[in-house]
């Protein structure tokens, strides 16, 4: 038997459309329709019709196979035979966080497909890897952050099944599973929930399309319909944790907050599956309240990018000044990141023309992942530039052993260990051709901005687009990308076998530099990590010599109270 369930407190009628005829469902409480099917089981499809209207995908749709526009199919999660028994994830502060796109991490672009390379990341030393939206999006190509259909896998990478074994896969490897979910807005096409009910509100708005209706008339539905998403992704699929989408556009006045509901029921499941479980909120407010306890007035969150610790070094290492950049580009920010988290943290932005943030004060840097790449950082670039583009390849060996032995848990981007030279471009795949031509000539206006030419900005709706954006796995084999992989190994294991680069407490976190000559040093425990990103050698101070763990230039000498470093070159001491 299956029961099937819609909210629609509007309506006056509402059928289901199965095996090629209309049924009526009951009206219940609070604005819920329902009927039972003994003969509708695991693999029947069906849509909903409204008051007559033309037959819609269910909101809860757990498949749509045929896409956003398409039937939803009933799946029997219980059916599914999980390897996981016991498993755990290893803690988020002794992380090393590893975030793909399923489309182009392989040229197969699937669930499956994706399994194959899991080997890579166990070798390179990472323990989480966090996948980008995976939840139903129109076409068969995309960052899925315009998804429509919150419960079900997307048809292209391979169903429910293919996600459910693709997380087993990595639990086999020991290696824990992050989804990035987005709860700020929906997706331009195949957005069917209005039809449904008052999940929107034009009291608010978002830079992507509506706001969701988190605290207006009717929200009660409307918030359980994300938190049981939430839930559904970590107890259905085993995942062991969601980074939350750029939190800073859910607006929600209720005394208790979506975030701090979704944390305290995410707790409760916690509990109850005897399995832990992290929530990783993005947001560019430099507000450490998501991260307190609800007892100090906060939403009880795990862990937050980083985006001041990203905009410091990238600014440092890059030069770039336009747009956020602006208000970075000294060693004394990436220094106060290094020991403060947050730059703006109430200082005056001039980007902003206001003052932004607040102290991190009490938190560990193990709350925070930190990061030199990630996709927004590279896809929202005209050309999809990674730092590989944009950078010497000694530059990129700095950047990488500052971030992973800062005091924050590293991310690393797909890719990113070996330095691909593959772009990661914004790419879509909408049937609808006004809105693929609104796609295509918003993204144009929107470079344009920064003063890049129309005409160099890649067509996101153009498949070449999308292709050119697939990692090159043969790369790894050849120089200077060997080396590069070589170099991010080298820093994970000294990582793990180093338990004061695991520890947060930020107070132990010591940083000396240079503005003017160029060299920063970064002192936790018994390791320095000495950098000179100066045109010329440099003579860079260590308070104590060691011995050479890590050097990125065959010309680094050890003194013994300093480092003698090649320009664009690093040193770890200990």
């Amino acid at each position: 038997m299956t029961v099937f369930r819609v909210w629609a407190p509007a309506a006056h009628r509402v059928e289901i459309v199965i095996d090629g005829a209309r049924r009526a469902l009951a009206a219940g409480n609070a604005g819920w329709w329902a009927i039972d099917l003994p003969d509708a089981g695991p693999g029947a499809d069906y849509r909903f019709a409204v008051d007559g209207g033309e037959p819609r995908p269910d909101p809860r749709s757990a498949w749509q196979p045929a896409g956003v526009h398409g039937p939803s199919r009933v799946v029997d999660h219980a059916a599914f035979r999980w390897s996981d028994t016991g498993w755990n994830p290893p803690p988020l502060a002794s992380a090393v966080v590893y975030e793909l796109h399923i489309g182009t991490f392989t040229p197969e672009g699937t669930f499956d497909s994706a399994v194959a390379r899991l080997d890579h990341l166990v070798d390179l030393g990472v323990t989480h890897v966090e996948l980008m939206p995976v939840n139903e999006f129109s076409g068969s190509r995309g960052w899925g952050y315009d998804g429509v259909d919150l419960y079900a896998p997307h048809h292209a990478y391979g169903g429910p099944k293919g996600l459910k074994r693709l997380v087993d896969a990595c639990h086999a490897r020991g290696l824990a599973v992050l989804l990035d979910v987005v709860y700020n807005h929906l997706g331009p096409a195949g957005n069917y929930l209005s039809v449904y009910g008052p999940y929107f509100t034009d009291r608010y708005g978002t830079p992507w399309g509506q706001a969701v209706n988190f605290d207006g008339p009717q929200s009660d539905e409307v918030r359980r319909f994300f938190v049981d998403n939430a839930l559904m992704w970590l107890r259905d699929y085993h995942f062991d944790g969601l980074r939350i989408d750029a939190v800073h556009a859910i607006v929600d006045t209720s005394a208790v907050h979506i975030l701090e509901q979704l944390a305290a029921e995410v707790r409760a499941l916690e509990a109850a599956l005897g399995r832990h479980l992290v929530l990783i909120p993005e947001s560019d407010l430099n507000d450490p309240r998501l991260l307190w306890s609800p007892e100090r007035g906060g939403y009880g969150l795990d862990a937050q990018w980083s985006d001041d610790f990203h905009h410091a070094l990238h600014a440092v290492l890059t030069g770039e000044r336009s747009g956020y950049y602006e208000d970075f580009g000294s060693l004394a920010d990436l220094a106060k990141a290094l020991r403060e988290v947050y730059v703006y943290d109430g200082r005056y932005s001039a980007h902003r023309r206001r003052r932004h943030g607040r102290p991190a004060t009490g938190l560990a840097g193990t709350r925070f992942l930190g990061y030199l790449q990630n996709h927004d950082q590279i896809g929202n670039r005209v050309q999809g530039e990674r730092t590989s583009h944009l950078m010497s390849v000694g530059r990129l060996k700095t950047a990488a052993a500052l971030v992973l032995t800062a005091p924050f848990v590293p991310m690393l981007f797909q890719g990113e260990e070996w330095g691909a030279s593959t772009p990661f471009l914004y790419f879509t795949d909408h049937d609808d051709p006004d809105l693929a031509r609104a796609v295509t000539e918003g993204r144009r206006r929107e470079f344009a901005a920064f003063g890049w030419k129309p005409e160099d900005i890649p067509d996101p709706q153009d498949p070449a687009t999308f292709f050119r954006s697939k990692l090159d796995w043969s790369e790894r084999d050849h120089e200077p990308h060997a080396g590069v992989l070589d170099w991010h190994r080298r820093l994970i294991h000294l990582r793990r076998q180093t338990p004061a680069l695991t520890d947060g407490r930020r107070e132990a976190v010591r940083v000396a530099y240079d503005d003017a000559a160029g060299w920063l040093v970064l002192e936790r425990g018994p390791i320095a990590v000495a950098c000179n990103l100066a045109a010329e050698k440099r003579r860079v101070p260590i308070a104590r010599a060691g011995r050479m763990l890590l050097a990125s230039d065959d010309d680094i000498r050890l003194e013994s109270d300093a480092v003698l470093l090649p320009p664009d070159s690093v040193a770890v001491v200990g």
